[in-house]
């Protein structure tokens, strides 16, 4: 598996931008002025930068979405800093006001062998503390049972797209399941189903509690336990 070394001020920025348009939506400069704490002037030539590097798509005075190369690193970054913090808070009982600062320290020298065996003995979660969505892994594989079979982790191999959840997805999206995460019972539930990887998935919108969805021309209302689960390549 490859490391490319990027830097933690390149993975903030690109984080910020995924926690406030996870669906490429374009997220403004002062969104990114306030949210990281810098002058507008700054981040807009950091901007210009991330669009040299081709990890975001650049408006002048509106703002930036990300590139799917950018998606890809912001969403590993995310999913490093949501699993620290599950752990913290439920394994280590580190106070809930100090769990976000600790795990912005530790999220850049995570590895991804750590990071899997974190997510093992968490048992594949789907929330953070603040129950925002922890994105799936990028290591290739259909679910958490494929992913539990292989013990050697230099075997793994990276998955080349990027998936979103259901539960992530804006209305009216159309998509190929290509993930499935979770336990053996809830992978057991998803199955009884009728879903799988490899189905054609329609999302139209949600009421709140329920995901309303047509998989296969069979149409479903999905709890959100499920639909935190199931994950389209996008």
């Amino acid at each position: 598996m490859t490391d490319d070394k990027i830097s933690e001020n390149i993975e903030e920025y690109l984080e910020v931008l995924y926690r406030n348009g996870s669906n490429k939506e374009q997220v403004s400069t002062t969104t990114l002025s306030n949210d990281l704490g810098i002058a507008p002037g700054s981040v807009t030539q950091m901007l210009k930068k991330l669009e040299k590097l081709g990890y975001i798509n650049y408006t002048p005075y509106r703002g930036a979405s990300l590139t799917d190369e950018g998606m890809k690193i912001a969403q590993k970054i995310t999913r490093k800093h949501r699993i620290l913090e599950k752990f913290l808070f439920e394994v280590l009982k580190v106070k809930e006001e100090n769990v976000h600062a600790q795990a912005c320290e530790m999220e850049h020298t995570l590895s991804d062998e750590a990071e899997r065996a974190l997510c093992g003995m968490l048992q594949h979660p789907d929330l953070c503390p603040d129950e925002n969505i922890i994105p799936a892994c990028d290591f290739d594989f259909d679910s958490c049972q494929q992913c539990f079979s292989v013990k050697d982790f230099d075997n793994i191999i990276n998955r080349q797209f990027n998936l979103l959840s259901i539960s992530e997805l804006n209305p009216d999206t159309t998509g190929i399941i290509s993930f499935i995460r979770g336990n053996d019972q809830l992978l057991d539930s998803i199955s009884e189903v009728g879903i799988a990887v490899g189905n054609h998935l329609h999302y139209y919108n949600t009421d709140g509690e329920e995901y309303l969805v047509n998989i296969e021309d069979d149409e479903f209302s999905l709890p959100s336990e499920m639909a935190n689960n199931i994950f389209i390549r996008v």
